[in-house]
This record gives structure tokens, C-alpha cells and sequence, in this order.
């Protein structure tokens, strides 16, 4: 398994790699590697004769005051992890070979951004955008994948390599949950015992939503109220609740089969985020 650490080095690879043949996938990270991750690993190591594992804590989504510093951090075994996955290389720049002095490009997808999580975490979508075109462009994958568990950020960035005619598929893989139904993050291993029961509600809470509607309950009001009164027993700090159209996420004041509802929330100092399609 290589590890390489520039754009240039990572091109050169890349076109070796497609010449043994293609689809190329590229699995993008910023490491502290989980279930959720290894679900993206092993299929685009099984859809694909070549994998990519990007590793990168992408200074530029991260707001001031955001945990930038002490985002997890496991270079060592995300190593191990992937050698094991037979992944055929590791893109892991360092921040000076992906922003390098004078940096001054961005890629915005602001109509996406603007909503959900975009008025929280103002810049962040920016930041994301940008740098998944800079993997896109080291990396040149055929197919990338992505967790539903970020939904904004999946759909987000289809819309941008449609977008650019960036010639990369979007793959989206279902989000993978610890037992109990929290979504798995690198962040959850930030909460206590007591904040991780907490956390809970968030997918609970989502959860009776999904419920209620396959009962017939339409009204997106009705809905969003069932995840808050979940939230509100666990003492949860709530950014958003939202019914939103699974494409354009714009909200929706009549729930449909896919429009997703998605919430984030605040425990314990962790930021936390999950969604789930609405289905009948």
C-alpha cells in the first residue's frame, strides 16, 4: 500500500493505478477511522480494481472556536486499518501541499449551503467543497464514496461534480449505526457515557418521525415536533429539525416518501448530526 503526501505524487499514482485498470473509487476522510468508514472501504474496494483512502483534517471547514485542534486524530492505525482492507493507497498531504501560500480559489455551492447546517457553520460547506474538488483533481477517481450520514455534504457535493463536469460518480452508502442507533461519527468518541445516552434521542427521536409518517402522517410540523419532544427529554441543545426534499433540500411543508428529515444538535459539547428518509 503506498502513502503519498503531494497532489503531484498522488497524479502520478493515480494514472498508474487506472492503467491496471478502471473504475478508480476514492473514499475521501479526515481519518479516526470507524464501522462508518470501513462500510465505504470495502465497497469501493469490491466495486473497484483500485482504492483510494484520502486522510485529511481539512482546516478550512472548520470555523474559529470549532474542533479543529482536537478533532480525533489515528494516523498510525487508519494505516493498519486500510493496509488490511486492501486499499491500494493513501493520500495523506499535509495542509501546506493542499493550501499552499497564496491560496486564494474557492468552490461554493451556495444555494446547498445555505441551508440545514450552513447557517450554523458559517464558511463550512466552502471549505468542504473545496477541498474534495483538490482530492478530486490529486486523486482523479472514477468513483468517490460518501455516508448518507453527512447528507447535505453527499448531495452537496454530486451537485458540485455535476456541476464542473468533474467525470466522478457519487456514490452514496447507507449510514452505519452503533448499537442503540447513533450514527457512527469521529466525534462520538467525545462523549461520556451518560452524554452518549443522550445522544440517543437524536436517532430515537428521527426514528418516531419515520414512524409517524409511515402511519400516515404528512404534516412536516407534526413530525418535527415528535423528534423535538425526544430532544427536549434528553436535555438536548437543537440547531435544527427539518423535513426537507431529498435533492434540492428545501423545506417541505408536506412530507412525501424520500424527503429526508434531518436534525443537529448540541450534547455535551459534541456537535451532532444525523437523517433518515422518510418511507412508507
Amino acid at each position: 500500500m503506498d502513502v503519498v503526501k503531494t497532489p503531484a505524487e498522488m497524479q502520478k499514482l493515480s494514472g498508474a493505478l487506472r492503467e491496471k485498470g478502471a473504475p478508480l473509487g476514492l473514499v475521501p476522510t479526515m481519518g479516526a477511522l470507524h464501522e462508518g468508514h470501513l462500510s465505504l472501504i470495502r465497497r469501493a474496494v469490491a466495486e473497484c480494481p483500485a482504492a483510494v483512502v484520502s486522510i485529511f483534517v481539512n482546516p478550512a471547514q472548520f470555523a474559529p472556536g470549532e474542533d479543529f485542534g482536537t478533532y480525533p486524530r489515528t494516523f498510525e492505525s487508519d494505516l493498519a486499518v486500510c493496509r488490511e482492507e486492501s486499499v491500494a493507497a493513501i493520500y495523506a498531504p499535509a495542509p501546506g501541499a493542499v493550501y499552499e501560500s497564496g491560496f486564494d480559489t474557492w468552490v461554493e455551492v451556495p444555494t446547498l449551503a445555505a441551508r440545514l447546517c450552513g447557517p450554523h457553520r458559517p464558511g463550512h460547506f466552502r471549505g468542504v467543497a473545496t477541498v474534495v474538488a483538490k482530492l478530486f483533481a490529486a486523486c482523479r477517481p472514477d468513483r468517490a464514496y460518501f455516508g448518507e450520514k453527512d447528507y447535505q455534504q453527499l448531495i452537496l457535493i454530486r451537485r458540485m461534480a455535476a456541476d464542473l463536469n468533474l467525470g466522478v460518480e457519487v456514490i452514496s452508502c447507507p449510514t452505519v449505526r452503533e448499537e442503540g442507533g447513533l450514527a457512527m461519527s469521529s466525534r462520538n468518541s467525545g462523549l461520556g457515557a451518560k452524554e452518549r445516552e443522550r445522544a440517543l434521542s437524536l436517532s430515537r427521536g428521527l426514528r418516531r418521525a419515520v414512524d409517524l409518517f409511515a402511519g400516515g402522517e404528512k404534516n412536516t410540523r407534526a413530525l418535527i415536533k415528535e423528534v423535538c419532544d425526544e430532544l427536549e427529554g434528553a436535555r438536548a441543545e437543537v440547531d435544527y429539525v427539518e423535513v426537507v426534499h431529498p435533492d434540492t433540500l428545501e423545506p417541505l411543508e408536506v412530507a412525501h416518501a424520500a424527503a429526508r428529515i434531518a436534525a443537529a444538535v448540541r450534547i455535551g459539547g459534541m456537535r451532532l448530526i444525523d437523517n433518515m428518509a422518510l418511507e412508507l
